[in-house]
């Protein structure tokens, strides 16, 4: 039986009797140099494990292998009311930019209706071209997940970009939707497909890292987060009310499309730059973008109302109660989590299906405020 070593007949071994890539290193003999750049930089964006940090290295592709004069890769919010992208990252006029993709600036956001070509994409979900006076061309391709476009990335290319590049262009954006998919995956609950406890500390620590930046910056922060000089992070704590019930009454798999659905409410009830978690069990958080108390109470009541509206599967109505505080810039994870506990189980003490704020139980008297311990050790 022949040795297969896996070497082209024309091709030299070494001493293993393997065979010998080494001078394949020069591109004009083996690979084009264009293959050998790709391949370099889908090693780089395979490398990260963030969404900010994918977008970095894609652009950096992008740029490198096909020099648009102009990129912008939006991240895409789909809804019932309306769909809304976020331009987080790309070049242009000046320069490249890189924006946290996690969390939304809405200097930088806008709705899909007011961009024409963005509006036809979403609604087609294919790639989408027009031609512009200068002699460019604009076209932007979608990177769809569950048959909703997830991302859009908008390009200005010059009329010489050939047929070579464009299917190199789109296999490499192909590539990056994969890539994003497997991240999301890891970081998605599997029943609900919110993002998972485990993913909770990240965005935490974001959003008290910049409750921290915003409250050195004072007035001129929160101009720049466009919110007024009352607003605040929030973190509420949202629990199905009588969950054991529903799970001993109707069994565990009844008890799953419970969450299921709940999950599918929240969706639709918050914000599209809120952060939505599945905690653990029935009890779901979400981390609420700069708004004053008012609006987050709100928020949360519409929430609790489309629940208590909502007839789920085989089991009717549910409810659930709703604990909330503001993130304030020295908390660490365990201090507000442990104040929106505190609503939270006022809410529940006090009747159910309710939303609670600590700071409005504070004031009012009917809790008393927590000592923060410093110096302890907590495990969270």
């Amino acid at each position: 039986m022949a040795n297969y070593t896996g070497a082209h007949p024309a091709s030299p071994q070494n001493a293993a009797g393997l065979a010998d890539i080494s001078g394949y290193n020069r591109p004009s003999e083996r690979y084009p140099a264009a293959m050998l750049e790709l391949i370099a930089h889908v090693v780089k964006i395979s490398a990260r494990r963030d969404r900010t940090e994918i977008n970095s290295a894609m652009v950096d592709a992008l740029m490198d292998l096909f020099n648009p004069q102009r990129l912008t890769i939006y991240r895409c919010y789909s809804g019932h009311r309306k769909s809304v992208v976020f331009a987080c990252a790309g070049s242009g006029p000046q320069g490249q930019f890189l924006r946290n993709a996690y969390l939304p600036d809405h200097r930088f956001c806008q709705t899909i209706e007011r961009d024409p070509l963005l509006r036809q994409c979403h609604k087609e979900l294919s790639a989408v071209i027009d031609f512009l006076e200068d002699g460019t061309h604009r076209i932007i391709f979608p990177v769809i997940r569950l048959d909703e476009p997830i991302y859009f990335i908008d390009l200005e290319l010059t009329d010489e970009f050939s047929a070579d590049q464009r299917v190199t262009l789109m296999g490499l954006i192909e590539y990056f939707g994969n890539h994003i998919a497997l991240l999301d995956y890891g970081e998605a609950d599997t029943l609900t497909g919110l993002s998972s406890r485990k993913t909770f500390d990240k965005h935490l620590f974001e959003l008290l890292g910049q409750a921290a930046t915003d409250r050195m910056l004072g007035e001129s922060g929160w101009k720049r987060r466009q919110g007024p000089p009352n607003s605040n992070h929030w973190l509420a704590v949202c629990d199905i009310d009588h969950f054991k019930q529903i799970n001993d009454n109707h069994g565990h798999l009844i008890g799953d499309e419970v969450l299921i659905m709940l999950s599918q409410v929240m969706r639709q009830a918050f914000r599209f730059d809120d952060q939505l978690f599945r905690f653990g069990g029935e009890e779901f958080v979400a981390l609420l973008q700069p708004t004053d108390q008012n609006s987050a109470q709100a928020v949360l009541e519409r929430f609790r109302t489309d629940v208590e509206q909502t007839v789920f599967s085989r089991v009717g109505h549910v409810t659930v109660s709703v604990g909330f505080s503001k993130l304030l810039p020295n908390d660490t994870p365990t201090d507000v989590i442990d104040r929106a506990d505190e609503a939270l189980y006022y809410a529940k003490r006090n009747g159910r299906n309710r939303v609670d704020g600590y700071e409005q139980l504070i004031a009012s008297n009917k809790l008393a405020a927590r000592e923060i311990a410093k110096g302890e050790v907590e495990l969270f």
